[in-house]
This record gives C-alpha cells, structure tokens and sequence, in this order.
C-alpha cells in the first residue's frame, strides 16, 4: 500500500462516517476518529459486497457501490453509538 492509497481510504472513509451519521436520525455520542474508522470499515466491506455482486466500474463515481458504503456506515454507526450508550 503507498501512502496515497492509505490517505485516499481515510479520506473516503471520512466521506462515508460522515454521510451515514448524518443519514443516521438523532444525537450520536461517538468522536470523529471512530466515524472516520467506521466509514472506512464501511467502505471496504461495501467494495467487497459490490465485487462479489459484480457491480461493475464505471467511469466516474459507482453510485451503486457508494449507497452499499453509505448504508453500512449507517448500520455500523448506529452499532457502535449503542454499544457506546449502553457501557456508560
């Protein structure tokens, strides 16, 4: 992996936290830092699932591929918000 590539991922992971908490209704108590890492988690299990569905790449942004991200960046936001309410 060169540098590029693991700042492009922190990047679109930022991208995809920040759209699927503000996808997500209500207040959140979790930091920019893990909606940065959900959104990346998000983001590579979304380009796995649009390769095994043989979503193909189309010049461009794969807007199928990104509402894939977005929704489990939805999904894992919502996850770790509640595991996070319900330790404190």
């Amino acid at each position: 992996m060169t540098i590029a590539s693991i700042l492009g991922a922190i990047v679109i992971g930022a991208v995809v936290g920040a759209l699927g908490r503000l996808l997500l209704p209500g207040r959140q108590a979790i930091g920019w830092i893990l909606t940065v890492v959900v959104g990346i988690v998000a983001a590579l299990i979304g380009t796995a699932i649009a390769q095994v569905l043989g979503v193909t790449t189309t010049p461009g942004i794969d807007w199928i591929e990104l509402v894939m991200q977005v929704a489990l960046a939805v999904v894992g936001v919502a996850l770790v918000a509640g595991l996070r309410r319900s330790r404190v």
